[in-house]
């Protein structure tokens, strides 16, 4: 089974992109960040011609996660729990069968974060980050008790090493890469869940994101963000990990490419 995650940066914008891509990489599952559109305006009929069905958590202009699974929805989820009054579409978690089992999936577009002012505790964009990591992380720990295989896959903008940026001394401060965003996610980690690049490549220069400005990728001046994060049973059934770089090639292309997981389930 083949679990993507990649924000697209409108689902409109680039469904030349997308549908190239799912042609290509066939993918069993894919979550699907920043569609930036309403349910009612997603390109569902040119996503199930292909053979997915869809679930989507939409909002209209930004944010925006999406699930394309060529297996059944046995559960669909959209929110984050936590905050009733978060109205922002940024968490979509669905259940499929596998041939073990359930397996458990979800599309998370985590908050940037930024700007981040002196007082980082007085930035509400920053706040708001962090008390959304604060949610997920309550959130998994109750999904950790299902013991069923979990896949937390999405857009963590997260730098979590100094590896996985072009420049660290120049991001370091950022809403990205700084402490408290360092500390919430690997609080999230000890949980006991696996980040699939560590578990399987965890070499330094390997990015998912490139800016469009400032010759980023031509440059490579990138960074990795786009992470897959797994409970114990979906590590023990992990069997690698590829970042589809080549999709940054091409006609208005996202600035995020496709990580693409490969599991046994």
């Amino acid at each position: 089974m083949k679990i993507a995650t990649w924000n697209v940066n409108s689902i409109k914008a680039r469904m030349h992109a997308v549908t190239a891509w799912l042609e290509e990489a066939k993918p069993d599952i894919a979550c699907l960040q920043e569609i930036k559109t309403v349910d009612d305006a997603f390109p569902l009929m040119e996503i199930e011609a292909l053979g997915y069905n869809v679930a989507i958590h939409g909002q209209k202009s930004y944010n925006g996660v999406a699930i394309l699974s060529k297996l059944p929805f046995d559960e669909v989820s959209p929110r984050l729990p936590g905050d009733d009054e978060d109205e922002q579409a940024r968490y979509l978690e669905v259940v499929v069968s596998g041939k073990d089992g359930p397996v458990r999936v979800a599309s998370i577009y985590l908050p940037n974060g930024n700007p981040v002012l002196d007082d980082p505790m007085e930035s509400p964009k920053y706040t708001y980050k962090l008390d959304w990591m604060a949610r997920l992380k309550t959130h998994a720990a109750e999904l950790l008790k299902n013991e069923d295989p979990l896949i937390l896959a999405g857009d963590y903008n997260v730098i979590p090493r100094a590896g996985d940026t072009h420049d660290p001394k120049a991001w370091w401060g950022d809403a990205l890469y700084r402490p408290e965003t360092l500390q919430a996610f690997q609080a999230l980690k000890y949980l006991g869940l696996t980040e699939m690049f560590e578990q399987f490549d965890g070499r330094d220069g390997q990015y998912s994101f490139w800016d469009y400005q400032g010759g980023a990728w031509p440059n490579n001046l990138g960074i990795r963000i786009d992470h897959l994060l797994l409970s114990p049973q979906a590590a023990d059934k992990a069997k690698g990990i590829v970042i589809h770089r080549h999709v940054r090639e091409g006609q208005k292309p996202s600035d995020h490419v496709p990580v693409v997981g490969e599991f046994n389930l």
